[in-house]
């Protein structure tokens, strides 16, 4: 059983529509993975977001924003709004906080904290889930 199989269908990781598109906008062995249609399955979060929740988002965590804004802060939003919607979700990033940072520079780390959004690294992601492999060095 691979991650996608143990951990998508069984809902402990779930990759939002908008990352997804992003993150298949690149090039790699993890791309092509991850378009495979049976982990593209099990790892894609089916639910859309709702645009209430990602206005709330935006204002409350980024605050009022331009257009330059906007496009600078993404889909971190949407992100974002899956989580504050349901209590029962974390948001996995590699981004680490900057508090000082205000506005479109700010980082998702301290956008979750200031929404009580649950917010961890992939590092805490793999413990939590105790998460192995058994891949060996070529």
């Amino acid at each position: 059983m691979g991650l996608a199989s143990t951990h998508g269908d069984g809902g402990n990781i779930k990759i939002p529509q908008e990352q997804y598109e992003e993150i298949t906008k690149g090039k790699g062995d993890l791309v092509d993975w991850l378009k495979e249609p049976k982990t593209k399955g099990a790892l894609l979060l089916q639910e859309e977001a709702d645009p209430a929740i990602v206005a709330e988002v935006t204002q409350n965590g980024y605050g009022v924003l331009d257009e330059n804004g906007l496009e600078k802060v993404g889909r971190d939003p949407f992100l974002i709004s899956y989580a504050h919607a349901k209590t029962n979700r974390t948001i996995v990033t590699l981004e680490v906080s900057a508090p000082s940072k205000q506005g479109a520079n700010r980082k998702i780390p301290d956008v979750c904290s200031d929404l009580a959004v649950a917010c961890c690294d992939l590092f805490q992601l793999i413990e939590a889930l105790d998460f192995t492999t058994n891949w060996k060095p070529k």
